[in-house]
């Protein structure tokens, strides 16, 4: 029979170090082309648009995930698991919580393969379920020793550093500005729906790496030329998304793009990551296609051997 995963399933069922393992395995298998992973496609419709994620891992499985921007607030994303020789589905998974993850756990292999070893300071900007997962996965590659977290909203960062605290065990301050949130951290987290750069690539310390996970289009980023500029380490988990971005990603542009490279070449050794010790790093997660397929399937053998 089919499976069929809730929110409160993949919740309880995909902790950190599972998510982050599975991304890593899916980003070198992207990289090898194991994993055909091709740009989303969108089809538009009255008032909004209709997106779609897929991909296949041959002779596994193929799969997809559909999600729409109307916006509504009980809207909901679809994951469809196929078996990739009979065709049959395997697994369906309903709810925004293993994108947010899969995101996330994207984001705790960049930091894993990138953040200088003893990296133990992390500033996040934003506080919604996008700045959480990937908190969520920095902790568990790095022994985090102190979080700061910065959104517009005093709440909204006051119950980030609640969440934090209580889930995570990590002591965490709540800051009333971007500045003082990135001073000397040694990991940066940028999860804004901000379409305006909300640091200056000076605010940051010498040594950092940055996770973006917002806007990063040309006139709507979430951080402006100067990061690109400064960083002297440019990777992205999807390359074919990166060019498929309209407006066009403003590291697709030249002279960035030619320093743009595949996390997964990094990770199967084929690129060079960090190099020094005071190198600012950048990681432009764009959703590699495919990744929440390969969680939900990871979801679904656990659940069998369980069951």
């Amino acid at each position: 029979m089919t499976m069929l995963f809730t929110d409160a399933d993949v919740a309880a069922g995909l902790d950190a170090p599972e998510a982050v393992a599975a991304m890593r395995a899916a980003l070198l298998a992207a990289y090898e082309g194991r994993l055909v992973a091709p740009p989303r496609a969108a089809v538009p419709l009255d008032g909004g648009r209709l997106v779609f994620t897929a991909g296949r891992l041959d002779p596994e499985w193929y799969g997809y995930r559909s999600y729409d921007t109307f916006g509504r607030p009980d809207g909901e994303q679809l994951v469809v698991l196929h078996e990739s020789d009979t065709g049959r589905i395997r697994a369906i998974a309903v709810g925004a919580e293993i994108g947010s993850r899969r995101t996330g756990a994207i984001g705790g292999v960049a930091v894993d393969a990138l953040a200088r070893p003893d990296a133990d300071t992390l500033a996040v900007i934003g506080a919604g379920g996008q700045a959480w997962t990937q908190v969520w996965a920095a902790a568990a590659v790095r022994p985090l020793r102190q979080v700061r977290v910065f959104s517009r909203t005093a709440t909204h960062r006051d119950r980030f550093a609640a969440r934090v605290r209580a889930e995570l065990g990590v002591p965490v301050r709540a800051v009333d500005g971007a500045a003082a949130a990135v001073r000397d951290a040694d990991i940066v987290v940028l999860a804004t729906t901000s379409a305006t750069p909300v640091l200056a690539a000076t605010d940051l310390a010498p040594g950092a790496h940055v996770n973006a996970v917002g806007f990063k289009q040309a006139g709507r980023a979430e951080f402006g030329a100067d990061l690109l500029d400064r960083a002297e380490v440019l990777a992205t988990d999807s390359p074919a998304q990166v060019l498929g971005y309209d407006p066009p990603m403003l590291a697709a542009a030249p002279p960035y793009l030619d320093r743009l490279v595949p996390l997964g070449a990094v990770l199967a050794g084929a690129a060079p990551g960090r190099t020094r010790a005071d190198e600012v790093s950048l990681f432009c997660s764009v959703g590699l296609a495919g990744t929440e397929v390969f969680l939900l399937d990871r979801l679904a053998r656990a659940n069998a051997r369980v069951g």
